[in-house]
């Protein structure tokens, strides 16, 4: 991907930088992202030092990611032990050493309440694309860099493979976890809370994948 700079310094009093989809593959620093403004309808990621502009996600991402966000939210509410869930938003930015990912769902627990600005997660979710590229970062670069900040644990759901794979911190290690379509997800930081997979699953399925999917 070609790289471009950012654009020289306003001058006084002119008005704000808004950056778009044309600024897809500019050159930021960190503290350049997190200062910046930005045009809605993307979603903007900061990528060793490339500012990255992707489309919204799609319906069969979304519809099951707030289906989880009611699930986790009834837990919440109705359960006895729904205390041990702080606070859950969809769509939010995880920073990590160098860069800022876009992840599909965070998840505070246990903290007994709400979680301070930017402060890490306890869980992060990601709902994973069908070209190769989004399901590599998924599954390795994004596992990568949530581990080395030491999230407790990293879902990551997979509509394609049928499946919900787990990386969960275990006295100092991860380990890795699969769920099947048919089994219910449960962890020791939510107790009580259940996630049957297929529930998920469902939503995603009932909206026909884009052709431009198919694009590597």
């Amino acid at each position: 991907m070609a790289t471009a700079t950012l654009p020289r310094k306003r001058k006084r009093n002119s008005p704000p930088q808004i950056f778009g989809p044309e600024f897809n593959g500019i050159l930021m620093t960190p503290e350049e992202f997190d200062r910046a403004e930005f045009a809605d309808g993307w979603v903007y990621e900061l990528i060793n030092g490339v500012l990255i502009v992707s489309p919204i996600p799609l319906k069969q991402e979304s519809d099951p990611n707030e289906e989880l966000g009611y699930l986790l939210r009834l837990y919440q509410e109705t359960n006895p032990k729904g205390k041990s869930l702080d606070f859950t938003l969809g769509e939010q930015y995880v920073k990590t050493s160098a860069n800022r990912r876009r992840a599909d769902r965070l998840i505070w627990a246990g903290l007994g309440r709400l979680p301070e600005e930017d402060e890490k997660p306890t869980v992060i979710v990601e709902f994973v694309s069908k070209r190769k590229r989004d399901r590599d970062r998924d599954y390795e670069a994004k596992r990568e860099e949530y581990q080395a900040i030491k999230v407790q644990e990293y879902w990551i759901i997979d509509r394609f493979e049928r499946t919900l794979t787990a990386h969960i911190l275990d006295n100092g290690k991860y380990r890795k976890k699969i769920v099947s379509e048919t089994q219910v997800y449960r962890t020791k930081l939510l107790p009580g809370f259940q996630l049957p997979l297929a529930r998920l699953l469902k939503l995603a399925d009932r909206w026909p994948d884009k052709p431009q999917e198919d694009q590597p």
